[in-house]
């Protein structure tokens, strides 16, 4: 087996991996049938505006209009062991607590601005929590009905396929 192939093998075997509890989420799918931490309506109200600001309203809805928060509190309780569950939920902690230190309230009274500059100082103070709410943010996002008709092109029952059109100025990536 030469290099290319050991790394294309072991990225493939990474990404399935990683992949795995998203995948089953979309999918519908259930992977932990263990104990799952409770999560309050202050946490899921926390969890809409970090992604609200991770996707937030311009021309097309935000990730709070699409629901993201509660496509992430059913991936985290469906598809993650309880001790994984219990790191991510403290890492929304530490972002509501690292709010209270720099501005004195919580992350859900902040303006648009100080929302911002936390989640900013969370990318470099805990970065692994604030990759995983990307990911989870993204996915919601995109995956629900307002992400993938109103922020993508839909098209649902598309024409031939033409690999090399032209894409015109201002065009919005496709839906799949």
């Amino acid at each position: 087996m030469n290099r290319r192939e050991a790394v294309q093998t072991l990225t493939f075997l990474l990404g399935g991996t990683i992949s795995a509890p998203l995948m089953a989420g979309i999918m519908g799918e259930k992977l932990n049938f263990g104990p799952s931490v409770e999560v309050t309506d202050q946490q899921e109200a926390l969890l809409a505006e970090v992604a609200d600001v991770i996707i937030p309203t311009t021309g097309t809805p935000g990730a709070k209009a699409a629901g993201a928060e509660k496509f992430i509190t059913r991936i985290m309780r469906d598809c993650y062991k309880e001790e994984d569950q219990k790191k991510f939920y403290d890492g929304l902690e530490k972002v509501n607590g690292q709010s209270k230190e720099v501005y004195g309230k919580g992350f859900t009274e902040l303006d648009a601005a100080q929302k911002i500059d936390i989640v900013k100082r969370t990318t470099v103070s805990d970065k692994p929590f604030f990759l995983q709410m990307k990911g989870l943010t993204l996915t919601g996002y995109f995956t629900s009905e307002v992400g993938a008709t109103q922020a993508l092109d839909y098209l649902p029952v598309p024409g031939r396929f033409d690999g090399s059109w032209p894409m015109p100025k201002g065009q919005k990536s496709w839906a799949l």
